[in-house]
């Protein structure tokens, strides 16, 4: 980027050409310019008018070129005649400005005063009050007394929800427009917006539910008032009173960081508990935005119906134990143990798999699994996954992103987001999906393929990209198997893919977002590799913003496919008769029909937070901690190797997965128990390649990110914390290696055939989950278990839309409602998951029968 001169209050800079004002001068010359309606990940719209300047431009000789000076020797500068607004100007050769004038003073002060005409002045009992833009400006800029009357106060509603879980009080509100514009211009959901005018202007949710987005709390932090507030902090606690702790999301594959907000708790009985979850800025993650669900969805793990003593299987019943006791009945069995299955959860950290495979090597047949077996090919993520370095927000127009597979929105909402965003810069969005998502109205080609024939579709792609003459010669040198694969690809299931097979032969950078909708495992560990095809061919491999994501199921499944743990191995475990079956960290049994067959394990050990229909049939049940009780690292589907930190107390006796299955192996002949999980992770240093360099020391590494938001100019960027606690590393690719051999294969599509409607199990981000039914405040964003059809396949079964059916799939009959989408493929029915008390398929399956419930009509007297 090239760089222009700029003078700020006398003093020259050298600044990126074209960048806002505001953010240059905070950036490069520690010069806080005071703001309300401007935020740095908006357009600006100088609605506040508290960003005035005095503002001016060098002279230049017309002939010449050059500068003009004074007798001084300083530049000469033609001052425009009024202050203008410094978040609408962007920097140019020669700008300059004053920020502290006496007559910029005055005009913050008066705006100040306009401000807080029917501005409440209840900060001793506002939520905002200690970390307000307003109180601080006003304390500031503020004139001490008003010429304006008391009597014209304006007085409107205290206390108005916006939706269950954030709330509005107009009095405070001051027109900034800045979470309307968020929700509009940034997610893409218009659900709120002005209503009447002048002094009465008020925020209204116009959607239905209201304030229908998955990122609703977002706009409680770039609120520069009180006036938005989250329906489980409001009235908490005190900002000063908070200790802020680093940590990371456990529900997705995107590696959100955030900030645990935490105190001591008189409630709690005086221990450390979470008070709220903020957003922590990571500009390679999720900038400074989380999901709800990430916000949320953090109850369980202070709920009173944690486990918190190990549970021994005597006389058919589970009865308290001991931890000695719990393990000398696991060890007995080990050491009998001819065969060994281990399922690791999705929020199983690296240190606790690490631990976890030790154990199980112990037992020469062994298998280690890994849950929800729903993807495959974290080998191919390590081959041709994006490189080290990639940032979304460096993808530039004409750049590509494809979706496969995936509802990013449900599955993957901060990767939604960022794909929304950076189509606004102008990347172009390829969609593939056997059925419109949210993000279809955004892409620039939706290009529809029938469900199970993803494979066929990239296929498809690649044979239009050959067909375009967009191969990219120059890898062809380090690639084996093209010519295989051109010849399996010369025939393709689908002809209309050729101007997106263009826009990516074209593009200097690509993403590949790849899912599961729709596929058996082997079918996605195609679709994997399919991927892989299509980025090798281009070229969009081994470089920075280019390469495969897999939209993984959970916080830490690509750091289980890193340690040796695979989706094949689950399969198998369901399908085998083991002496012995571990289950660290998930429900199987209670989600998944396929798990079922664990009731038929020899000796079942389950480490858990609940009681689930897994601990059910367990012989022993240890008690894990949450996330927030310890240390450890999630490795996210970037393969961004990342810290989390203990946040609050224990719970009762429980321990870290990776303690428990140490003191395990100790028993079982290992090594001693290492006393920190950082000591686990030196281990994995040494004993994995890819992780040699993710050292705790360098994962903590915090370097000065762009906007700098969170200090104590809350104004600018909200009340997203800084990042104190690292922004992670990644791990390297093969295709990074120049010298390394790149290979591609044809791929089998393997499209199966089924008779009558075929059942499609969907992800939706707010389910009943064993840890996320927990936060009862979420139970209205939870949908009621249903189904949805096309009209013409419901016509035809005689059902209609809001229809109660019973409905029969593997042998589980399911109750559920009727929901009618006239834009699904017809023979597909949607099911999402993890919605009922029964466990769901996890692959498409036949609709085995479907009935109308008839409800009783209610009977009325006279």
């Amino acid at each position: 980027m090239s760089e222009v001169t700029i003078y700020i209050d006398g003093q020259e800079y050298r600044v990126p050409a074209n960048t806002n004002l505001v953010d240059v001068a905070k950036f490069y010359a520690d010069n806080d310019i005071p703001v309300f309606c401007y935020h740095p990940k908006m357009a600006p719209v100088g609605m506040c008018r508290m960003c005035l300047v005095k503002m001016g431009s060098v002279e230049k000789n017309r002939e010449t070129g050059e500068v003009v000076t004074d007798e001084n020797g300083n530049p000469k500068i033609r001052w425009f005649p009024k202050l203008q607004t410094a978040c609408t100007q962007t920097v140019y050769d020669g700008l300059a400005i004053i920020t502290n004038s006496e007559e910029v003073q005055v005009a913050r002060d008066d705006i100040i005063e306009f401000i807080l005409t029917s501005h409440p002045l209840d900060c001793p009992i506002c939520d905002k009050g200690g970390e307000c833009p307003l109180q601080n400006l006003t304390m500031r800029h503020g004139p001490g007394q008003s010429v304006f009357y008391y009597e014209d106060k304006m007085h409107l509603d205290k206390h108005v929800p916006l939706g269950e879980l954030i709330y509005l009080d107009r009095e405070r509100c001051i027109q900034c427009a800045r979470c309307t514009r968020f929700c509009d211009e940034l997610v893409g959901d218009d659900v709120l917006a002005f209503h009447e005018r002048g002094r009465r202007l008020q925020i209204v949710t116009i959607s239905d539910p209201p304030f229908d987005t998955k990122f609703s709390g977002n706009t409680t932090d770039i609120c520069p008032v009180g006036a938005l507030t989250t329906a489980d902090f409001r009235f908490g606690a005190r900002p000063w009173e908070l200790k802020e702790v680093p940590s990371l999301d456990p529900y997705g594959p995107e590696g959100a960081n955030i900030s645990l907000s935490t105190r001591l708790d008189r409630d709690a009985g005086g221990r450390i508990v979470i008070k709220r979850v903020m957003p922590r800025q990571n500009e390679y993650v999720n900038e400074i935005w989380i999901s709800d669900k990430t916000r949320f969805g953090h109850h369980h793990t202070r709920s009173d119906e944690r486990l918190t003593k190990p549970l021994i299987r005597q006389n058919g019943q589970l009865a308290e134990a001991s931890w000695e006791e719990a393990y000398q009945v696991i060890t007995d069995r080990l050491r009998a143990a001819k065969s060994l299955g281990v399922i690791a959860g999705p929020n199983q950290s690296n240190e606790d798999l690490w631990e976890l495979k030790q154990l199980a090597s112990h037992v020469e047949n062994h298998h280690l699994g890994v849950f929800p077996a729903t993807m495959s090919g974290g080998d191919i993520v390590n081959t041709v996954g994006v490189g080290v370095g990639t940032n979304f927000l460096d993808l530039k127009k004409g750049d590509v992103i494809v979706v496969v597979a995936s509802d990013l929105e449900e599955e993957a909402p901060i990767w939604y987001l960022r794909t929304k965003v950076a189509r606004d810069r102008g990347v172009k969005l390829v969609l593939l999906n056997a059925r419109p998502t949210k993000l279809s109205k955004y892409a620039k080609y939706n290009l529809t393929y029938a469900y199970g024939d993803a494979v066929s579709a990239i296929n498809s792609l690649i044979s239009a990209v050959i067909g375009a003459g967009k191969i990219n010669d120059e890898i062809l040198s380090r690639v084996d198997g093209y010519d295989e694969l051109a010849k399996s690809v010369k025939k393709p299931a689908y002809t209309n893919f050729t101007e997106a097979a263009e826009a990516i032969g074209d593009a200097q950078n690509m993403i590949v977002l790849a899912g599961s909708e729709g596929l058996t495992l082997a079918q996605q560990r195609e679709l994997m590799q399919a991927c892989a095809n299509l980025l090798i061919v281009t070229g969009h491999v081994g470089r920075p913003n280019n390469g495969l994501i897999p939209v993984w199921h959970g916080a830490n499944i690509q750091g289980a496919y890193d340690l040796g743990f695979t989706a094949e191995a689950t399969e198998a475990i369901y399908q085998e008769s083991l002496d012995v079956v571990l289950v660290a960290g998930c429900n199987p049994v209670g989600e998944v029909v396929e798990a079922e067959a664990l009731q038929n394990a020899n000796f079942v050990v389950v480490t858990s937070l609940f009681e689930t229909e897994t601990t059910a049939i367990a012989d022993v049940v240890l008690p894990r901690q949450s996330f927030a009780e310890r240390d450890g690292t999630f490795t996210s589907g970037e393969r961004r190797v990342q810290r989390f930190y203990t946040a609050q107390g224990v719970i009762g006796e429980s321990l870290p997965d990776w303690r428990i299955f140490a003191e395990i192996h100790y028993r079982l002949g290992g090594p001693k128990p290492k006393l920190s999980a950082g000591a686990v992770m030196a281990e994995i240093n040494k004993a994995v390649p890819s992780y040699a360099e993710m050292r705790y020391k360098k994962l903590a590494e915090m370097p000065r990110q762009f906007p700098d938001v969170g200090g104590e100019d809350l104004y600018y960027g909200g009340t997203a914390y800084q990042n104190r606690g690292g922004i992670g590393q990644q791990t390297p690719t093969v295709a990074e290696d120049p010298e390394a051999r790149l290979s591609v294969r044809p791929v089998e599509a393997m499209t199966p055939k089924f008779d009558g409607l075929v059942v499609i199990p969907t992800t939706l981000l707010y389910d009943r989950g064993v840890l996320f039914r927990r936060s009862t405040l979420m139970h209205q964003r939870i949908p009621a278990p249903h189904i949805v059809i096309n009209p013409e396949d419901a016509e035809a079964q005689g059902i209609t839309d809001g229809d109660t059916v019973a409905i029969v799939v593997e042998g589980h009959r399911y109750e559920v409602q009727v929901k009618i989408d006239k834009t699904l493929p017809r023979g597909a029915v949607l099911m999402p998951r993890r919605l009922s008390n029964r466990p769901d398929p996890s692959v498409p399956t036949v609709l085995e029968s479907i009935e109308k419930i008839v409800q009783p009509v209610p009977v009325t007297e006279g």
